[in-house]
């Protein structure tokens, strides 16, 4: 904790704080949660390379617990995931060694929030325009055969319900949330999950399971590479990770009583939210970032966790008499 501002006691708090938010959100959205997290470490103090390497490294352990819990509940496609994974692993040594570079420059913070700033605003409008469509078709998810190139081998997914896909577009997939894991420091499920929705045409739930498993490769090897470089706080990361296995049980049942569409909607008003601080950053507005940062963590974890509840109260009561 070398370069947060504040007391030990102080912050801790704010790690674990961090850590729960990302924890929730990470496994109700099927996002390793780092879009919010690196921000956030940046925000309290971490130098970037710092932020990225340490968010990296607490993220596999995360996601680890909440792709397990999701593997119960039948919402992974391993089939999916491993042909992802021969993209992902090339894909986060390229993004590291380009923020490494970017750092002996001396150019890591501006050209690392220009790309936050861009990549958000433009998935959180492409996530909103899919609310609002899949709202209009009445919320279903129907297996599809999936856009792309037909590029030989083709492969079924059954398990996600997609009839016919080439093996290239899902590698590719990988490739490319790969290299932002490395570049940005996260999962790159933020990229991922419209990837996974929009391209491929999985189910929400499917996934969602699908991209944590994802984030556990992402946030393992990019952890590794930036620990190797001596870019990880451990005492931040494991604090963090405290937090975050305690969310994470939380935001991967709140899945199952949620709606799809209100968990698309939610995710592109959490992207907008974390693009605006990283731009106030930017702009050197250090306290309105943080504020804004930090409540929309607790608004969006408040928001599932009631929703949460209500579900479960709505639920009927089993009858147990004899």
């Amino acid at each position: 904790m070398t370069f947060i501002p504040a007391g030990p006691a102080l912050a801790a708090a704010a790690l674990l704080l961090i850590g729960f938010s990302v924890g929730v959100c990470g496994a109700f959205f099927g996002v390793g949660g780092a879009f919010i997290a690196t921000p956030a470490l940046n925000v309290l103090g971490f130098p970037l390379a710092y932020a990225i390497g340490t968010d990296l490294a607490h993220m596999a352990g995360k996601a680890a617990v909440a792709a397990l819990r999701h593997r119960r509940m039948g919402h992974v496609d391993l089939r999916a995931a491993a042909l992802l994974a021969l993209g992902t692993i090339p894909g986060v040594r390229l993004g590291s060694a380009a923020i490494l570079t970017l750092e002996k420059a001396g150019r890591t913070d501006v050209y690392v929030r220009t790309v936050y700033i861009l990549l958000l605003l433009v998935l959180g409008t492409l996530m909103l325009r899919g609310t609002r469509r899949k709202a209009q078709e009445g919320g279903a998810d129907r297996p599809k055969v999936t856009a792309g190139p037909r590029i030989p081998p083709m492969i079924c997914l059954p398990r996600s319900g997609i009839r016919s896909v080439s093996a290239w577009v899902v590698i590719g997939i990988g490739l490319v949330t790969g290299f932002l894991a490395g570049f940005l420091g996260v999962g790159g499920g933020f990229i991922r999950m419209p990837a996974l929705l929009y391209v491929l045409h999985m189910p929400v739930r499917v996934a969602v399971g699908t991209d944590l498993v994802e984030v556990v490769f992402s946030g393992a090897y990019g952890g590794y590479l930036y620990g190797r470089s001596g870019h990880v706080d451990l005492t931040a990361a494991l604090i963090m990770l405290v937090g975050a296995a305690l969310g994470s049980q939380i935001g991967a049942v709140a899945t199952q009583y949620v709606e799809s569409v209100r968990i698309r909607r939610l995710f592109a008003f959490t992207i907008f939210g974390t693009g605006t601080s990283v731009a106030m950053k930017q702009m050197h507005w250090n306290v309105p970032a943080m504020v804004t940062l930090f409540g929309l963590g607790l608004t969006m974890t408040a928001t599932i966790i009631y929703r949460l509840v209500r579900s479960l109260r709505s639920q009927p009561v089993a009858d147990t008499g004899s």
